[in-house]
């Protein structure tokens, strides 16, 4: 399978993972010039910002922690822009899917607040 292909079943799996839990999707691949957020849920009041980290091997680790501070940044930055477009006045939160797909078996964990943007990233 080509790493696209594994991407794409990951954001696939994860999404359905999420609706099962009880999250409504609001955007799939939502993007805002070259910013781009995975999954747009909203579970109760808040407006939960996904990424979305998909590998076939253990080899390199848990995929969550390839979301680097760069990425964490500028999923900041895409919820500000997309809070502004929607004219949002949700609390935000930051998740991370990770989808270890194995031929036709994968394996999810969800990490809810993964992480926090830093006071001086958060737009008022």
């Amino acid at each position: 399978m080509e790493k696209k292909d594994t991407g794409d079943r990951g954001e696939e799996l994860a999404a359905a993972y999420l609706l099962q839990k009880g999250y409504q999707i609001l955007e799939r691949n939502w993007r805002f010039k070259h910013l781009e957020i995975d999954i747009i849920a909203q579970q109760g009041d808040f407006i939960v910002i996904v990424e979305v980290k998909t590998r076939a091997t253990r080899e390199f680790g848990e995929p969550a922690s390839f979301v680097n501070q760069k990425k964490k940044s500028h999923l900041i930055k895409a919820a500000n822009f997309y809070a502004i477009e929607k004219n949002l006045q949700n609390e935000f939160r930051f998740d991370i899917v990770s989808v270890f797909v194995f031929g036709r078996e994968a394996e999810i964990d969800h990490y809810e607040e993964a992480f926090y943007p830093l006071v001086n990233q958060i737009k008022i």
